[in-house]
């Protein structure tokens, strides 16, 4: 059975209010309303950063929440994992579409702190 459309939505901002969470976690000198998640639906980026975050944290988010779907995406990263100690990424690459980067969140924001 599909998922309800407002599961969706609740689904995706949840994910979004999360990973604003985590950016402002990861930078304590941004204030709560220097990282807004924007209402479903909207055009534009997932995440909106005022000038300070967007100084420190320079990247566009977009948020994508999915039951099914991304499972190679979790199998390459979690094989990464499996190697050493080091920092598990995984680069994925769908036919006639530019290589992608898949790292864990809080890795992500270990790194971009440094």
């Amino acid at each position: 059975m599909p998922i309800k459309v407002s599961s969706a939505k609740s689904k995706g901002r949840r994910l979004q209010q999360a990973a604003r969470d985590a950016i402002l976690a990861a930078f304590p000198d941004l204030e709560e309303g220097d990282v807004r998640s924007c209402a479903m639906g909207s055009q534009g980026e997932d995440l909106q950063l005022s000038p300070a975050a967007a100084r420190a944290f320079p990247f566009s988010v977009e948020c994508k929440a999915k039951a099914k779907g991304f499972t190679v995406l979790y199998d390459a990263l979690g094989q990464a994992a499996g190697q050493n100690d080091r920092t598990p990424l995984a680069v994925v690459k769908q036919d006639r579409r530019k290589p992608l980067v898949v790292i864990d969140l809080d890795d992500f924001l270990k790194l971009v702190r440094r």
